[in-house]
């Protein structure tokens, strides 16, 4: 899949290495991981970069804010009531607390829905699928599906009109035809996109650049309520909170890291090659802090907090974005 017209990166562009994170155990280098960065604008310009703008990767559950586009151009969330509340739990990666599974509920029973409906999994040691850390996004769904009085049992099928609605919404977004989007099943059971990483910058972008009322609604309800996003303690919620309302972190499994900040109109798309956790953090923070997006107190809580694992033990990012 190419790049869509949108993009303005050259054919070739010069060459920039990918970062490197390093874990060092005192002086010496224990582990190490590749990563590739982008920095979009929300007419697809490459602004910044470190590696290959055009590797290709699944966007996992970077995707969510994106799968919640129908939920509100449906009008689901206004006929159920979701709010903001319900809105950020659709965009949750959420770690399965009481309160986070209270929302996803929520969201059901306002649209007279069971938690029977959910087909996501039950997590190991669980009792419900509400307790799955992707089931607002399945809630999102299905209530989407009755508002439009589609079918309740095969919404998470690639052909099911609640996906096909995602797909014309994000290929929209992209400016290409919704037929180029290649889709694989994720682990919860939904679509997920293989995408090019300028692509997933770009989507960002369109995230934080305020011109879409329905990516802004997403946006702030994410930002007012960053704990149902990921939840205490977890990367995105606690950016997001230091951020002061104006950049919004999502993440994906296998390395992925999103970035946006609200009102600029750039997107930032992080890809850790070994899908290393650890590794898209630091970056993350690498990124902030070169791009000047949160304050010199926020990233040194949060470095303290992430890149410092253990006594004597630190991560160390080697290399810069340029444009």
């Amino acid at each position: 899949m190419s790049l869509p017209s949108g993009y303005r990166g050259s054919a070739r562009p010069t060459a920039v290495p990918p970062l490197e994170v390093q874990l060092r155990r005192g002086a010496s280098v224990e582990s190490s991981h590749r990563v590739h960065v982008v920095v979009c604008d929300s007419r697809g310009r490459v602004l910044m970069r470190a590696g290959e703008p055009d590797h290709e990767t699944f966007v996992r559950s970077a995707l969510k804010p994106f799968q919640a586009l129908p939920l509100l151009s449906s009008g689901a969330s206004e006929a159920y009531s979701c709010g903001e509340r319900g809105i950020a739990i659709s965009c949750a990666s959420h770690a399965g607390t009481p309160s986070h599974a209270r929302e996803a509920f929520r969201l059901l029973w306002n649209a007279e829905l069971e938690s029977d409906h959910l087909q996501c999994p039950i997590p190991a040691g669980a009792r419900s699928p509400l307790e799955h850390n992707c089931s607002g996004k399945h809630a999102g769904f299905l209530i989407t599906a009755k508002k439009m009085g589609w079918p309740l049992d095969s919404y998470l099928r690639g052909d099911h009109p609640v996906q096909q609605e995602v797909n014309r919404r994000v290929a929209e977004l992209l400016g290409l035809p919704a037929e180029e989007l290649v889709a694989e099943r994720d682990d919860c059971g939904a679509p997920t996109l293989r995408l090019q990483l300028a692509q997933i910058g770009l989507l960002y972008a369109h995230l934080g650049a305020s011109t879409h009322a329905e990516m802004e609604q997403i946006s702030r309800a994410m930002l007012a309520h960053p704990e149902l996003v990921a939840g205490e303690g977890r990367f995105d919620t606690e950016l997001m909170r230091r951020s002061h309302n104006q950049v919004i972190s999502k993440g994906g499994a296998e390395g992925i890291q999103c970035l946006s900040r609200t009102g600029d109109g750039l997107g930032v798309a992080i890809k850790v090659v070994d899908g290393a956790r650890r590794a898209k953090q630091a970056v993350a923070l690498h990124v902030l802090r070169q791009l000047d997006w949160l304050t010199p107190s926020g990233l040194q809580e949060l470095e303290e907090q992430l890149l410092l694992p253990n006594p004597g033990v630190h991560l160390v990012v080697e290399g810069e974005l340029r444009s």
